[in-house]
Parts: C-alpha cells; structure tokens; sequence
C-alpha cells in the first residue's frame, strides 16, 4: 500500500508532519480531514529501491543506547498520563537519530489511525523484535502498559551495560596485540632486513635464532601473499562452516569449554536468558510462549537447544528445571535456584536475584581478567623483546 508524506495544522492551529498509509491520495486526505486536520501538502513517498534499502540499513542501524532511550521516555510520558499519540510525538522531536525519528513518526501515525502500539512496532522487525512487541502486547491487554515499559527498560539498560563493560574490557588488550602485530610486520619487513645484509656480509657463524629471523623475515618479503590467501581461505571455510547448523553448535560449545573466558560467557548466556525470562513473565506472557521468544534473543546454539528441549518438557507437563539441572554448562546453583522458584510459585523473583547474583560475578571476572592482563601482555612483550635481542643484538656484539 502507498505511503504518503503529510504536513498539516491540528485544532490548535500546530504544525505537524507524519506519514499516513493509504491506496490513494484521496483516501489519504480523507483520513486526515476525519482527524480534524487541515493539509498544508501532501504526497507520495518515493519507494526506495532494493539496493538503496539494504544500503541505508547497513550503514544506519539503530544504536541500542538510542532504542533505550526511546523505551525509557515513552515509559515516563505514560507514567504522566500523557495520551500515547502525544508522547510519541514528543519523544520525535527529542531524537537525534533521522532513521529513528522516521519510525517514530510511521508509529505515532498508525497509532492515530487506530493501530495497537505493539502491531505497529511489528511492522518494524529489524529494530523492535519479537520480545519487545510479546511484552508490549501483553502491557497492552493488562492495562499496565507504563509498568511493563518501565521494568523493559530497566532490565535491557542493565543488559546493555553489561554488554559495555565486556566491550570495554576487551578494548584494551585488542589494542596492544594489534599493535604488537603491526610493530612485528614492520620489523620484519624494513628494519631486519637490513641488520641481516650487515651480518651476512661480516662472513661470521650465525646461532639458529638469527637464522630463523632471517627465514621469516625473507618469507613476509617474498611470499606475503600466500599469508594473505591463506589467512582469506581460513576466514571463509570458518564462515561456511559456522552456517552449518552442526558447525555453529561444535564452535558454540568450544566457547564455553574456553579456560576463564568459557565460564565468563556462560554467565553471560544465563545472566541474558534469565533477564529476557523474568521480563516477559513479569508483562504477562505465558510459561512456554516466553521461552519461545527467549529461545531466539540466547545467540548460542547449546543454550538454544536446552531452551527447546525444555520447552517440550513444560509443553508435557514437566518442571522447567529438570533439563537445566541435567546439562554440565548450566551452573548447579542456577538450577537449583530455577527449580526453588517453581516449587515457590515465584520464578520472576528468583530468577531476578540469580541475575543480579551473576552479573556481579562477571564483573567480578572482568576486574580479575583485567588485572591479570596488564603484566601477562608486559611478559609477552618483554619475550618479544628479548627474541630480537638474542637474534639480532648478540651476533652483532659478538662481531
């Protein structure tokens, strides 16, 4: 169905501009006249191509900080008792991001047409998925609409600044391996080369270590290339592989079974099931449907096929714990916990407590990971270092 761009006053004599979708212009304008609009202008967006869409969604995705944002004023307008077409309007003009902006005015105008809040955010699925629109749905039919977009907010903020804290704690080591990767491919390549001439043309006996440096060297000169094939080869096989079904779930699980960063990242995995679980609950949504949905925000293949198995288990009249308390990647006080909750009848509470629990731990783990980091990278260095020296310095000196 065409859309069509609008500029218009409302009763108050405001200007406003928004989107309407309609079969034709004239159907358009009738639809604004019967919500007491006087159009200033009106026509026919322009489709935009294929290549132009995918193009504009590469290049302008939406930041979580941004989607967070949005969540967290519309929470508090309504809180305010302030109409929901109203709020988003409001909310509109505070938004930076254009591609944002845009959606909000496509929302506001659906809901003004008569649209649910929760259908017209699923008719943007690449930046509101199936969790937000279930929870949304479920404030919706509760009549606390407000309460479930308050506690969203909360839970994705604390996920969000997880995720920021893991980011930033990698920073810094990617940093200095980069680093001393470039520092070596440049020795290699201009300064070493030009140490082996000297030391060749001295006629001198020179020990295995100079030797090796020279070979390596001469092979990053000469045959870069077959590195740089080889390296492409491996990126892309990894790619095919990890497509496969068997593949992802074989490279899923060698993560968790990582020494340190395997047990962070189980952590993680839970910390974001139990977040995602509770929160859903908590709106409204049922045992089995919310499992469905948390099936597919879990990006790990393991955690996606216990999710599955469990689903069956609670579709057969099963407890929710007996599949997690079986599996060697669930920790066994999550399970023990999980289960407690069920025989309680106060799940959400308790999985709140074994989240907040856990991502205490991890960061915990990342403030240990850090302080281990810094003199493990000082020893890797000081290696390199002494490497260069015994290849290049002694032979010299020894001359």
């Amino acid at each position: 169905m065409p859309i069509f761009n609008y500029k218009a006053k409302n009763k108050d004599g405001a200007n406003i501009n928004g989107k309407i979708e309609a079969m034709n212009i004239d159907i358009a304008s009738k639809i604004l006249g019967e919500r007491e609009l006087i159009i200033i202008n009106i026509k026919k967006e322009r489709k935009i191509k294929i290549i132009d869409k995918y193009f504009l969604k590469f290049f302008n995705k939406i930041p979580l900080k941004d989607l967070l944002f949005f969540l967290r004023e519309l929470s508090v307008l309504i809180s305010a008792n302030i109409s929901l077409t109203q709020s988003l309007h409001i909310i509109e003009k505070q938004v930076e991001n254009k591609i944002l902006k845009g959606i909000i005015l496509e929302i506001a105008d659906d809901v003004e047409g008569g649209s649910k809040l929760s259908d017209s955010l699923g008719r943007h699925p690449d930046i509101f998925n199936n969790f937000y629109v279930n929870i949304i749905r479920s404030g919706e039919t509760s009549g606390k609409l407000d309460e479930v977009l308050n506690y969203l907010t909360e839970e994705e903020e604390k996920s969000y600044d997880m995720a920021k804290k893991v980011k930033g704690a990698m920073i810094y080591p990617a940093f200095i391996f980069t680093a001393l990767i470039i520092v070596g491919v440049v020795m290699m390549v201009f300064v070493v080369p030009k140490l082996a001439g000297v030391l060749k043309e001295s006629g001198a006996e020179l020990p295995m270590s100079t030797k090796i440096l020279m070979g390596t060297s001469d092979f990053f000169i000469h045959f870069w290339w077959t590195l740089l094939i080889g390296a492409l080869f491996i990126f892309f096989i990894f790619n095919v592989i990890i497509k496969t079904k068997k593949g992802k779930l074989y490279w899923d699980i060698f993560k968790l079974n990582l020494p340190i960063a395997g047990n962070l990242l189980q952590k993680i995995y839970l910390v974001r099931f139990s977040r995602s679980f509770i929160t859903l609950m908590i709106g409204g949504v049922s045992i089995s449907k919310s499992l469905n949905i948390v099936l597919n925000i879990v990006n790990n293949s393991h955690y996606q096929n216990l999710i599955a198995r469990t689903i069956k288990e609670v579709k057969d009249g099963r407890a929710i714990a007996g599949e997690f308390s079986n599996d060697k990647y669930v920790p066994p006080m999550f399970s023990q916990m999980l289960s407690i909750g069920e025989e309680t009848g106060k799940i959400p509470f308790v999985m709140k407590k074994i989240a907040d629990f856990y991502s205490l731990e991890i960061d915990n783990t990342m403030h240990n990971i850090m302080t281990i980091m810094e003199p493990f990278i000082m020893i890797i260095m000081g290696i390199a270092v002494g490497i260069m020296v015994a290849a290049i310095i002694l032979p010299m000196y020894s001359l």
